[in-house]
Parts: structure tokens; C-alpha cells; sequence
């Protein structure tokens, strides 16, 4: 009796403890104070800008003979029509070919203030647009075409920033560059060619501002006040190849375990044992940030993760889709190759793994795991294109406050967290050189347009571009 009834005793306590650091768990006082200066945006002006630079084609590929360079000189050309002001002040460098650096001197020394974006698309048809994809057109309110949001509309933003500020007679205090690469869709090496540039010229860049989150309504469960979502790292992406080889041969006569057979054998191993669990650091801050404005139930959870973690990975990792992502190393099988014909065996068969690898784990720790779950030797596993976890950048601090502050200058109600980025961007090439790079577009993004990107019917609305221009007008001048 006594050992039941100090049981009970530690799961009361437990549960009283748990109630209580929920019911503490409040939103923190507000401190946000009326932006000193008011800043004017030619809305008109900058959707005319983004749909003109929709119209060239600036589509990367892997392979070099698909790439139509003219339109990435056109590109070039246009944004020295469009604007002529930043092209007179500022240094432009073309790097590596395509990739576009520019440089607004400050007035003293200072770690520079970076601005990217990358002008480059992927590839569109017309089929299933409402407007075709590269018409720029501008439409019940909206811009639309392939990069109207992925994401020229962001370059356009720097640009319409930087122009109207300079004809204020502004002028940074530091060092404002702007970074665009070109071949960002390909994991291409623009960027790298810039970082690279700089770290020869002895820059060390400051705050580092890229693509990612946006202001996003709905996307997590009990909170329903809007979020701006700022990436503070990102998943390594890497391609692997499974291969397995055979004698091949007439389908008339199959051997028992050929090399298609060997190889769904591997996928369906990778299939049923997912790489283990767990939140990083980055994931757990935004756990803390969300959790005051959560409703109570989420908010006990989300306060208590020394409790409720194990019960946490346990939904997130059965939930499939970004929950899963969210909280372990991803793998997607994304081409299969076999057999030419319909009755030959194949001599080899092949499948790329696209794997999202989470931060706190290496390709390398990756590869090892997939060998041992695979468990055959004769399917030999080859990495394509290795790409590593980003490391996580500065969850607080001087510059991450600048940035909020900034955020929160445009969207005056929305809760600004950090996250793990899911995807790719060429923030990851800075993330090397400097610990303060975050991913954030200044728009706020319904569920449909966030699902247009790589997709049909990507349109950006004219107002949230005006958004966007009035956020980088603010950046520059808070941070600059």
C-alpha cells in the first residue's frame, strides 16, 4: 500500500508540476513600438518590375545544353533598364559566369549586411495554368508565372528597397550586398562561386538573409494566430543510387532473386525501418516559441517536453508527411530504372534515393545505416550528390532581434519563430562563413500559393509583394 500510494503521490506531482509550467507558459509582455518612419512602396511599379522579369525564361538544369543562356543575359540587361539608379551606385560583379554580387558601400567598416535570392526557375509548361507560366501577368490582383514566388518576386524586392532608398539619399552604414545566384534549382555552384568571392576579398558577412518560411496561418496544430516562420537551418539533401547487377538474359527463363527483385527487396527494408526520432535544438526553440499562444492542451505539451517528448516523436513520426519530416532523417525513392524491354531481364537495376538529412547526422552516418538495413552485399550504394545539414544558426542575439523587430515592423500580430528548413536553399553555402544566416520571405503565403512553388499556378499577390518591398526597405535601414 505504501509503495501504490507514493506512486500516486509521484504522478500527482508530476501532473501538478506539468499544469503549472503550462499555466506560466504566457505570451511575453508586448513590446512593440510604431515604426519612427513610415515608408512609402509603389506597389504598381514593383508588380510591373516582377512580371516583366517572369517573361525571361531563367530555367537551370543539370545539363548544360538545356540551359538557354540569352535569357539569363536578358535577365541581366532588364534589371539594368529597371533599374538604373542601384546599377550607377552600386559594384556589380558577374561571377562564375551568371551569378550576380553586388556591393553597396557603407559609410564605415562593419560585417556587411547580405541580401539573396536566386533569379534562376524551374522548368513550366502551360498545362493546368490559369495564366501561362511565363506570361507575368498581372491578374485578379496577383503577379502571376514560374518565380513569381520561387523566387524573383524576393530579388525584386531588394531591388525596389535598395532603388527607392537611394533615391532618399540613403546611405548604410555598413556594407549591403546583394547575392543572386543562378543556378540555385540545380544545387548548382553560383552561390558557392559568390561565398567563395567574398572569403577571397576578406568579407565576413554579418546577418545573411534568404528565402524560407513566410507568414503562414493555420500550419500548426491549436495555434491560431499567424506565424512568421524563420529558417535558422536547413536539411542536407542528398542523392544516393542503388544498383544491382545480374547476367540479364531472356524473361522467359528468370532466375529466382534477379537484380529487380534484389533491389525492391533493399527499397521495401529502407521502407520499413525509418531512421530513428528526435527534435533538434531548433525545432525544440520553435516547441518554445509556439507554446505561449498555443490553446492549453497544446500548450501543456509543448511546455513540458521533458515529459511529453517520447509521446511528441511518437505522433509527429506516425503522422507521415512534414510532422515525419520534421523530426528525422527522410528517404524518397524518386527513379527507378530497369529493363529497355518489356522481356529482357535487366543486366542492372537502378534507383535514386532522394534523402533529407536532419541536422545532428552526416551523410556519412547516413550511408553506414542504409548499408546495414539493406543487408545485401550485392547491391552496392553510391552517393550522387552529397549534401550536409546546415549548421544551425543563432536563436537569439543583436541580429536575430533586428530581424524580428523587422518582421514584426510589417506584420504587427505575428508570432516569429524559428525553424528547421525542409528543403534546400543556398543559404547553406553561408551558413560556413557566418552563424547568423536566416531564411524568411516577407510575404504571408496562403496553403495554395505555398503548394504553387514548383508547381501550376504560381502567383504572387500584388499586395504581399508590397509587403515584401516595404520589409527590405525596413532591414536595410534597421540593419544597414
Amino acid at each position: 500500500m505504501t509503495i501504490i500510494l507514493m506512486l500516486l503521490g509521484l504522478v500527482t506531482a508530476v501532473i501538478v508540476v506539468a499544469i503549472i509550467r503550462a499555466v506560466l507558459c504566457r505570451p511575453p509582455a508586448d513590446s512593440s513600438s510604431v515604426p519612427a518612419l513610415e515608408v512609402s512602396v509603389d506597389a504598381d511599379a514593383a508588380a510591373a518590375h516582377l512580371s516583366a522579369l517572369i517573361q525571361k525564361r531563367t530555367v537551370s538544369s543539370r545539363n548544360p545544353d538545356a540551359v538557354d543562356g540569352s535569357e539569363f543575359e536578358a535577365f541581366r540587361r532588364l534589371l539594368v533598364e529597371l533599374y538604373p539608379l542601384t546599377h550607377k551606385e552600386l559594384e556589380r560583379t558577374i561571377v562564375d559566369g551568371n551569378a550576380l554580387l553586388y556591393r553597396w558601400r557603407g559609410a564605415a567598416d562593419g560585417e556587411p549586411l547580405v541580401l539573396m535570392a536566386h533569379y534562376d526557375v524551374v522548368p513550366a509548361s502551360d498545362d493546368g495554368w490559369e495564366r501561362p507560366c511565363f506570361s507575368g501577368d498581372i491578374y485578379d490582383g496577383k503577379i502571376w508565372g514560374r518565380g513569381s514566388i520561387d523566387t524573383k518576386s524576393t530579388l525584386v524586392c531588394a531591388f525596389e528597397a535598395v532603388e527607392s532608398l537611394l533615391k532618399q539619399g540613403f546611405k548604410p552604414s555598413r556594407d549591403v550586398y546583394l547575392s543572386f545566384g543562378n543556378d540555385e534549382e540545380t544545387g548548382g555552384e553560383g552561390a558557392p562561386a559568390i561565398v567563395r568571392h567574398l572569403s577571397a576579398s576578406g568579407v565576413q558577412p554579418g546577418l545573411v538573409f534568404d528565402e524560407g518560411g513566410a507568414v503562414v496561418r493555420g500550419v500548426f496544430p491549436g495555434v491560431s494566430k499567424p506565424l512568421a516562420m524563420v529558417g535558422v537551418a536547413e536539411k542536407g539533401v542528398t542523392d544516393m543510387e542503388l544498383s544491382v547487377k545480374s547476367a540479364g538474359g531472356h524473361s522467359s527463363t528468370p532466375p529466382r532473386h534477379g537484380a529487380a527483385w534484389r533491389l525492391a527487396r533493399s527499397i521495401m527494408r529502407l521502407e520499413a525501418r525509418q531512421f530513428p526520432a528526435a527534435f533538434p535544438s531548433a525545432t525544440k526553440a520553435m516547441f518554445r516559441a509556439l507554446a505561449p499562444h498555443a490553446s492549453f492542451g497544446i500548450r501543456l505539451l509543448l511546455a513540458n517536453l521533458w515529459l511529453f517528448e517520447p509521446l511528441l516523436l511518437r505522433v509527429f513520426g506516425a503522422s507521415g508527411g512534414e510532422l515525419n519530416a520534421i523530426c528525422r532523417t527522410t528517404m524518397a525513392v524518386t527513379m527507378l530504372e530497369g529493363s529497355p524491354a518489356a522481356n529482357v531481364l535487366p543486366a542492372e537495376a537502378k534507383a535514386v534515393v532522394n534523402v533529407r538529412v536532419a541536422i545532428g547526422q552526416s551523410v556519412a552516418t547516413v550511408v553506414d545505416r542504409m548499408k546495414r538495413v539493406i543487408d545485401d552485399p550485392l547491391v552496392e550504394l553510391r552517393v550522387l550528390l552529397p549534401g550536409e545539414p546546415s549548421p544551425v544558426s543563432e536563436l537569439s542575439g543583436a541580429r536575430f532581434d533586428a530581424l524580428s523587430e523587422t518582421i514584426r515592423d510589417v506584420y504587427p500580430d505575428v508570432v516569429v519563430s524559428p525553424y528547421v528548413v525542409l528543403g534546400g536553399t543556398d543559404a547553406r553555402h553561408y551558413a560556413t562563413v557566418s552563424s547568423t544566416v536566416y531564411r524568411f520571405s516577407p510575404f504571408e503565403l496562403s496553403k495554395a500559393e505555398r503548394a504553387s512553388m514548383h508547381a501550376v499556378n504560381e502567383a504572387l499577390p500584388v499586395a504581399s509583394l508590397a509587403k515584401g518591398v516595404e520589409f527590405y526597405q525596413r532591414l536595410i535601414r534597421r540593419v544597414g
